[in-house]
């Protein structure tokens, strides 16, 4: 039995992955077996060092749930400002203009080539020595800028990468029909590429939860990771104190890809075909100049097909 897309395996392939999977278990539990008798005869298993986490809400209500907080606060934010101005420059890239698509290119390379971290160092002295930001809030907005800058430019190929893997007909078809370029975009191509871009999208909505630690490691901003080594050294246990961390943030970022995946599946739920056919009255919301210019009123031109999202081909 075949599929489309590979050869469905044989009787010596499934002996094969099925000794493949044994194997890789084994291994998978060899390696977690030595970690804990590492762990144990260091001395890291003992339970007055997890203790705090279970039995003391001190170490939860005056480290980790702040620290967790401004994690949040600067994800957030930096997510917020980050989306819009990604999707100006991806968009801004493919512009017919070169007055407007140049400048944009050489934003989006320019930042997406500084890491990161980086960005946050110059932009915690540039507050510094150019602004009347306080010394306390001078790591947040540094944090918050420098992802950003970052996370935009990424974010800008992202929208322009979705937007080109689009089938070229959605454009010529809006274009039959009368649609201009900026309502070709807002009508017919960016709600089509949302779905598709969506997993990337949501990828890079990670990166900037994770990358706030860059902040609480070099700036002092008191983000989770910074909480962390100030419970720590109260409490002395590091090795718990940063596994406790890590699935803080595994947590947080599941919940983050969860609801990103129910969400893509509701978009594509609601953009699948109804048979429905565009007609006149429907396409004058949308265009009125299209109305006796692109494709007349009445007869066979009352209405066009083609555009996925709000108009289907008719059955016959």
């Amino acid at each position: 039995m075949t599929s489309v897309l590979y050869d469905a395996p044989g009787p010596k392939a499934k002996r094969r992955n099925v000794i493949f999977s044994i194997v890789f278990f084994v291994l998978l539990a060899l390696v977690a077996w030595w970690v804990w008798t590492v762990m144990d005869d260091k001395g890291q298993l003992k339970w007055a060092l997890w203790e705090p986490f279970f039995t003391e809400s001190e170490a939860w209500t005056t480290y980790l749930l702040p620290g967790l907080a401004d994690t949040l606060k600067a994800a957030a934010l930096a997510m917020v400002i980050a989306l819009p101005l990604g999707a100006f420059f991806g968009i801004a890239r493919m512009s017919d203009h070169r007055w407007v698509r140049i400048p944009a290119g050489v934003v989006v390379e320019f930042f997406r080539a500084i890491p990161v971290l980086l960005l946050m160092l110059f932009a915690n002295e540039f507050y510094a020595r150019s602004t009347d930001v306080t010394s306390a809030d001078r790591p947040l907005y540094a944090v918050i800028t420098g992802l950003v800058l970052y996370n935009a430019s990424v974010l800008a190929e992202i929208v322009r990468a979705g937007i080109l893997a689009l089938p070229r007909g959605q454009t010529e078809a809006a274009k039959a029909i009368g649609l201009r370029k900026g309502q070709t975009m807002t009508s017919v191509l960016l709600p089509q590429a949302v779905t598709a871009m969506l997993p990337a999208i949501v990828s890079q909505l990670v990166v900037i939860v994770k990358d706030t630690a860059l902040g609480g490691v070099m700036l002092g901003f008191t983000d989770l990771l910074n909480a962390r080594g100030t419970l720590a050294a109260n409490y002395a246990n590091v090795i718990p104190s940063f596994i406790v961390v890590a699935v803080i943030y595994i947590v947080v970022n599941f919940i983050l890809t969860s609801f990103a995946s129910w969400l893509e599946g509701r978009l594509r739920r609601s953009k699948r075909s109804t048979g429905a056919v565009l007609g006149a009255e429907d396409m004058e919301e949308i265009n009125p100049a299209a109305i006796g210019g692109s494709f007349g009123t009445g007869g066979e031109g009352g209405g066009i097909g083609g555009i996925s999202g709000f108009t289907h081909p008719p059955k016959n």
